[in-house]
């Protein structure tokens, strides 16, 4: 059947619950157990596709198409594993499934209620997961912040799931803020401890505490975290600030919470070996490398989680090359003034993915300055699809060309809907998702990147680039790349530019800490030359 750690929340929300269940997993995995993990988010969505990336973060897009909770792309990271639609329950799903038994005939005789019914169906998804990748460990995340009405149900599934098991097979693992007060000089432990009274108050005694807060705690806060918690000291544990998350698996490991958590689950006795993580993280603190100024443009980069695996596949790459980052965070709409002084120092520029018309005409400016600077750029989706209309409006001389999804008068429409989107009427998970089969062109930048002529990569978009125009745009240069297996244009490139590529794909969600996505290395290796 598997055996299940379930990570909590309290205080606040944006903790590192993900973190924590990313680290636990990897450290797991490093020790040789088979581990997956499951994110649960209390909110009524069904999925984070119609979510707003300033609310959200990031919709992280798995191989098989779901649009998911930026975790995911955390645990994929981390733990190296593939993620599925299934490994991200939400409360939308679990109505929605338990509403469809309902009214399948499943339930009946019987009042459909929040207990048996919805907790059991919360149960099945969990169990799902764990038979699905024949998981020895399963690491599910509880969403949001124990005391919110939303996660009550997920609480009580696991509280049930704790009591039909044996006792090693579920372990409650509760992580909570410890603030510092500047004031007193001190580390106030209260909250935590009110945050833990009310998982009680639930049915759940947390087996382990992980406390948040800026520096490791103190004996006295450990004490006192004790003595109000009934969890005994050797079983508290800190996770306090550090420069770059992937430092949380080196702190947790050095505190030898393995070790405790094998014990507490009769698990075999095993030691993690994370000899490449340690120089994978000397790496991103300490690049003894050339330095690379980039600028990253969108309409969300005052919220940086929008595009947290953009930013973490340029990490992976620097320390892959041993390249110093630093990546400058540009709203695309201070490009629109014409006022480009501000890209000076630019060494390369990345155009981030987004959908709508605010702010594309300061990323399609932002392009255009890199186009005819010379300066190495990357589009990535809506990237792609504005640097298409950048070179047909300011090359070819197509007056007022747009995308469709901008324009939809507009007499150049270079960018148009996906013939199999036309007929869509829902806007939930109806995109074209997840891994697509792209064929590459020999002799390209991108070919030359990823060594081989097919690929897999991610997607989520619902326009393409126009064939109508694909000739007379490879005629002056800017060719297509990497095709899909019926056609479509999936990446292009401008001949003669040190390096010019845009990908309607989604590569940053493949890339992992030890294996950098290919188009974000070639692209800082053009940035360093």
């Amino acid at each position: 059947m598997g055996k299940y750690i379930f990570i909590t929340g309290g205080v606040l929300s944006s903790i590192g619950k993900g973190t924590i269940t990313s680290s636990l997993g990897f450290l797991l995995k490093s020790a040789g157990f088979k581990v997956t993990a499951v994110k649960i988010d209390p909110y009524v969505n069904v999925d984070a596709g119609t979510m707003n990336p300033y609310m959200h973060g990031e919709v992280f897009v798995t191989n098989d198409g779901a649009e998911t909770d930026l975790d995911l792309g955390h645990y994929e990271r981390f733990i190296d594993i593939e993620m599925t639609k299934i490994n991200n329950i939400t409360t939308g799903k679990v109505y929605f499934e338990t509403i469809r038994k309902e009214r399948e005939g499943k339930f009946l005789g019987q009042t459909v209620q929040i207990i048996p019914h919805i907790t059991d169906e919360i149960k099945s998804m969990i169990r799902q997961v764990t038979k699905l990748f024949d998981a020895e460990i399963t690491i599910v995340e509880i969403g949001g912040t124990v005391g919110d009405i939303e996660s009550l149900p997920f609480l009580e599934a696991t509280r049930q799931m704790k009591l039909e098991s044996e006792e090693s097979d579920v372990l409650f693992i509760h992580t909570a803020l410890v603030e510092y007060l500047k004031v007193t000089g001190e580390l106030k432990t209260k909250p935590l401890q009110h945050s833990v009274q009310e998982l009680r108050r639930i049915g759940i005694q947390p087996d382990i505490i992980i406390t948040r807060s800026p520096f490791p705690i103190d004996e006295e806060s450990r004490d006192k975290i004790s003595l109000f918690t009934n969890v005994r000291k050797d079983k508290i544990f800190t996770n306090y600030d550090v420069d770059t998350p992937y430092e949380v698996p080196m702190i947790l490991n050095e505190q030898n919470i393995i070790e405790t958590i094998i014990k507490l689950m009769g698990l075999p006795e095993r030691k993690p070996d994370i000899t490449q993580w340690i120089n994978f993280v000397e790496k991103i603190r300490n690049p003894s490398g050339k330095t690379a100024k980039i600028f990253l443009i969108g309409k969300y980069t005052k919220h940086k989680d929008s595009y947290i695996s953009i930013k973490e596949a340029m990490l992976h790459a620097a320390a892959y090359l041993n390249v110093k980052l630093d990546m400058v965070w540009l709203e695309s709409n201070e490009l629109e003034k014409g006022e480009f002084s501000i890209l000076n120092d630019a060494m390369g520029i990345v155009v981030l993915p987004g959908f709508g018309s605010r702010g594309v005409e300061g990323k399609i400016n932002a392009i255009k300055y890199a186009r005819t600077k010379n300066i190495p750029f990357l589009g990535i989706c809506f990237g792609l699809q504005l640097a298409v209309v950048e070179f047909a409006r300011n090359v070819l001389n197509y007056t007022n060309a747009n995308t469709t999804e901008v324009d939809q008068n507009t007499p150049y429409p270079v960018i148009s809907m996906l013939d199999e989107q036309k007929k869509v009427t829902l806007l939930g998970g109806t995109m074209r998702l997840g891994a697509q089969k792209i064929i590459l062109r020999e002799g390209t930048k991108v070919w030359e990147a990823y060594g081989r002529k097919v690929i897999n990569e991610r997607h989520r978009h619902r326009y393409e680039v126009n064939p109508r125009f694909v000739d007379e745009m490879e005629k002056n240069g800017f060719i297509v790349s990497g095709v899909s297996e019926d056609g479509l244009v999936e990446m292009m490139e401008l001949k003669g530019h040190k390096f010019f590529v845009g990908t309607q794909p989604h590569p940053e969600f493949n890339s992992r800490p030890m294996k950098p996505a290919p188009l974000f290395i070639n692209f800082l290796r053009a940035v360093i030359s």
